[in-house]
């Protein structure tokens, strides 16, 4: 499928970021944009005008044309003094590479074997490596300063933008949480054993029924009450003192839960394998505690349900105390796991 000029161009400014190491904030004041209206442009919700394109051309210093060559033609007429020279970053995948013209031929030291008491000739250099060797995994950049200074730095540009207004700048950090939080965990992620990496759904329970629609994972209502304890205190019979959860903890305990780290792989039977993670098709059995919550909320109809591992290890928790009949499970999406996975 040929992709549009649209979507080749955002393409190129995508790669070209990357290969400059600038961010959205720098590139928008560099051509007289703000960084919400880079961003709408760059997810396709507005266009890029052909003055945006003349501007993007001379920021980086090659004409207008090569700017809408494609992404791979576009980094090779990038100017080598824009390019960073201290660190490297993972390259993006720009296009398949072109079939490199023969080599000469030439003597190696495996050509001829020397006599046995003559010295070993010298290791070839790195740079005369064959060329269908793998390729090393490149290092990942470390950020310019400790990772605290990237959020202050995230907020003083939305203050920026909105002019100091911090409702408005509140307003546009909110909208920017996921993104803005991605880009501070692949930053964390200097120096880590395995590189972070995102899979496309394995099963059709995963996938949306509708654009805006859910998948088939069961999400927990909390909404909950004690049947008998409800109707006493609305009639009057008792008064109770109510507890406030500290929801900001339940929010920083769940950094501590297990999660995939790997494609995730189809598996049958009644079996947990406490060093795997993933979603999980299970009869919950019965609850049989009427005076707490049960982890599956307010679900009121029988039968199986697909749930994610942190319900599945709640309601065995739950089983050991005795508070429901053990979960049976049917079938699991799981992978190799880890509880280390956001700690950084």
């Amino acid at each position: 499928m040929t992709m549009s000029t649209e979507e080749t161009l955002r393409l190129t400014v995508a790669a070209l970021m990357q290969l400059t190491r600038e961010r959205q904030p720098d590139v928008a004041a560099a051509i007289g944009l703000t960084q919400p209206q880079l961003s709408r442009r760059q997810s396709g919700k507005s266009s890029w005008t052909l003055t945006d394109c003349d501007r993007l051309a001379a920021h980086w210093g090659m004409p207008t044309l090569d700017l809408l060559a494609g992404p791979t033609h576009a980094a090779g007429c990038l100017p080598a003094a824009r390019r960073p020279t201290v660190g490297t970053q993972t390259a993006m995948p720009l296009a398949p590479p072109a079939p490199a013209p023969p080599a000469p031929r030439r003597a190696t030291p495996t050509a001829t074997p020397a006599p046995a008491e003559t010295a070993p000739a010298p290791a070839p250099a790195p740079a005369a490596a064959a060329p269908s060797s793998a390729p090393r995994t490149p290092r990942r950049a470390a950020p310019a300063g400790p990772l605290p200074d990237l959020i202050r730095d995230r907020v003083a540009a939305a203050l920026t933008e909105a002019g100091g207004d911090t409702d408005a700048a509140q307003a546009a950090l909110i909208k920017r949480a996921v993104p803005d939080v991605m880009a501070l965990f692949a930053a964390s992620r200097v120096g880590g054993r395995y590189e972070h990496s995102e899979f496309p759904p394995t099963a059709d329970i995963l996938q949306k029924r509708r654009q805006k629609g859910a998948d088939s994972i069961w999400e927990g209502r909390p909404k909950w009450r004690s049947a008998d304890l409800h109707r006493a205190a609305r009639a009057g019979h008792i008064a109770m003192d109510v507890t406030a959860l500290d929801m900001n903890a339940a929010y920083l305990a769940a950094l501590k839960t297990w999660l995939p780290i790997g494609k995730l792989m189809h598996s049958e039977g009644d079996r947990h394998d406490p060093k795997r993670s993933g979603v999980h098709l299970v009869d919950p059995g019965e609850w049989t505690t009427p005076d707490l919550p049960s982890p599956l909320g307010s679900r009121q109809e029988p039968g199986p349900l697909w749930i994610t591992e942190p319900t599945l290890r709640a309601l065995i928790r739950c089983a050991k105390m005795d508070l429901c009949t053990p979960p049976k499970i049917m079938e699991s999406w799981t992978s190799g796991a880890s509880e280390g996975l956001l700690e950084k």
